[in-house]
C-alpha cells in the first residue's frame, strides 16, 4: 500500500504584533480595562503574534461582515500562497503535479475561493481535485490531512493542504467581557501548508482518531454575527478535554501496538495556556515534550487551524520516530494523529 508522505510544509505570517504593546495602545480601553482584564490578556502564553490588522492603527471593531470579507479575500491570497509555494519547494513537487488541493479556513468565506485562485495563480493542472473545509476550527486541519492522505494512500499522486487563518478580522465591539477578553488574548495569523507524496522520506500519516463530545457543544462555539464571527469560549473546556483526550490518543495507538510511552513528539495545539496544562497532566508528558507547542504559542499566539501544522513544521526538524498531533474544537471536538517516520 502507498505510504502519505509530508514532505514538505510551509508557512507565512502578516505583521508581527507585541501583546504587551496592543494591551497598553488598545485592549485597555476595549476591555473593562480592570486588574483582572489586563491579568487574563497579559498571562496568556502569548508573547508576540500576528494580524493582517493592527488595532493600534486600524480599529475594524465596528466593521460589518461584508467588510470583514472583502478584506479577507484581500488578505488571504498572497498569504495563502507564501505558504503554499515554499511547501511545494520543500517537497520538491511542482504545483502542475497535485492531483488534490485542500484549504481550511474558518475565519473568512468568497467564491471563487482560494482553492481556485491559488490553482491558477501556482499553475496547478485544470483536472486537480479540490476540497474547501469551513467553520471546523481549530482542529479542522487534522481531518483535512486525513482527507489528503487518503487521496495519496489511493491515487498515488501528491496533495495539498492549506490552512488560512485571519482572526484578527474578527475583532468584536467594546466593551469584551471576561470570555471575549480570553479569546481576544490568545488568536492570531497565520497560513500554514504542507505537501504529502506518495512514499519517500519524511512523516508518514498512519492513522487519525476523532471524539465528539455534543452534551458540551455549547462551550466553544463560533456565530457568524453582523459584525464579524464571534467566538463562544467557556473555562468548562479544558475540564471536558481533560475527560476525553487520554482515551481518544490511547485508543489511537493501541491500534498500532503502541503506548504514550512510545511517542517521542507531541504536537498539541495551544487553545491556551491551561489546555497545555491540562494535555501535560492527564497525557502524563513532561514539559519537554511540549516545548514546541508552548513556543509556537508563546511567539505566534493560536493562529486556529494553521497552528498544529506549525508545531509539525518545527517537530520534523527533530526527526521524531513516531509523533502525535492533537488539535480540539467546536463539537466538543477532539482530533489525533499518529505519524511515523519514513525513509525510502
Amino acid at each position: 500500500m502507498v505510504k502519505p508522505i509530508i514532505a514538505g510544509f510551509g508557512e507565512a505570517t502578516p505583521g508581527v504584533l507585541d501583546q504587551e504593546t496592543l494591551w497598553d495602545g488598545y485592549f485597555e480601553g476595549h476591555t473593562s480595562g480592570d486588574d483582572r482584564a489586563k491579568k487574563i490578556f497579559l498571562n496568556a502564553g502569548v508573547d508576540t503574534r500576528h494580524g493582517v490588522i493592527d488595532p493600534l492603527t486600524e480599529d475594524i471593531s465596528q466593521w460589518t461582515t461584508a467588510q470583514r470579507m472583502a478584506r479577507y479575500e484581500t488578505e488571504s491570497v498572497p498569504l495563502g500562497e507564501r505558504a503554499l509555494r515554499d511547501a511545494l519547494r520543500d517537497a520538491n513537487v511542482d504545483a502542475a503535479e497535485l492531483g488534490l488541493l485542500t484549504t481550511v479556513s474558518c475565519t473568512g468565506y468568497v467564491t471563487p475561493g482560494l482553492d481556485i485562485t491559488l490553482a491558477a495563480r501556482l499553475g496547478a493542472a485544470a483536472d486537480m481535485r479540490r476540497v474547501v473545509v469551513g467553520h471546523m476550527g481549530c482542529y479542522a486541519a487534522i481531518p483535512a490531512l486525513s482527507t489528503v492522505a487518503d487521496y495519496v494512500r489511493q491515487s498515488g499522486r501528491p496533495a495539498a493542504l492549506l490552512c488560512v487563518e485571519l482572526t484578527s478580522l474578527h475583532l468584536q465591539p467594546a466593551p469584551l467581557n471576561t470570555e471575549q477578553t480570553v479569546a481576544h488574548a490568545l488568536f492570531s495569523d497565520a497560513a500554514a501548508a504542507v505537501v504529502l507524496v506518495p512514499g519517500g522520506e519524511g512523516l508518514e500519516v498512519v492513522d487519525i482518531a476523532s471524539r465528539t463530545d455534543t452534551a458540551h457543544s455549547a462551550a466553544m462555539t463560533w456565530r457568524v454575527t453582523d459584525q464579524g464571527f464571534r467566538m463562544g469560549l467557556s473555562s468548562r473546556v479544558p475540564l471536558v478535554l481533560a475527560r476525553h483526550l487520554p482515551d481518544t490518543v490511547t485508543t489511537l495507538l493501541r491500534r498500532h501496538d503502541a503506548t504514550i510511552d512510545d511517542i517521542d513528539a507531541w504536537a498539541i495545539h495551544p487553545g491556551g495556556r491551561r489546555i497545555l496544562d491540562v494535555a501535560a497532566d492527564v497525557l502524563r508528558l513532561d514539559e519537554t515534550r511540549l516545548r514546541e507547542s508552548r513556543e509556537v504559542l508563546r511567539q505566534h499566539g493560536n493562529c486556529s487551524s494553521a497552528t498544529v501544522l506549525m508545531i509539525l513544521n518545527r517537530l520534523r526538524r527533530t526527526r521524531p520516530a513516531e509523533a502525535v498531533a492533537c488539535a480540539f474544537g467546536p463539537g466538543l471536538t477532539l482530533y489525533a494523529a499518529l505519524l511515523r517516520r519514513s525513509r525510502p
